[in-house]
């Protein structure tokens, strides 16, 4: 299996997959998958989604073997939760 390289900075790959998210995903995909997971190419504007990480992503490098992608959860600012809200006190 060949090791792919990202070839952008963190920060072109921000901006390039949220520009793409914003501007030619969330309008197909938000409707009905809140809480899914999208993967998207940031070179050609290509996405999978799906329920995991890894499946977005294996099916969008089936398609796309050299794929730059980027992560988004739809309905959600981040990808993964930090913190623990489960200690949070309840009165």
């Amino acid at each position: 299996m060949a090791v792919r390289q990202p070839r952008y900075s963190k920060e072109e790959f921000a901006r390039r997959g949220d520009e793409i998210y914003e501007t030619q995903v969330r309008p197909q995909v938000e409707m009905g998958n809140y809480g899914k997971i999208v993967a998207i190419d940031i070179e050609t504007g290509a996405f999978e989604v799906a329920d995991e990480i890894l499946t977005a992503t294996g099916s969008l490098f089936k398609r796309i073997p050299d794929a730059q992608p980027w992560i988004v959860r739809i309905g959600h600012r981040a990808v993964h939760r930090f913190g623990a809200r489960s200690l949070k006190k309840t009165v």
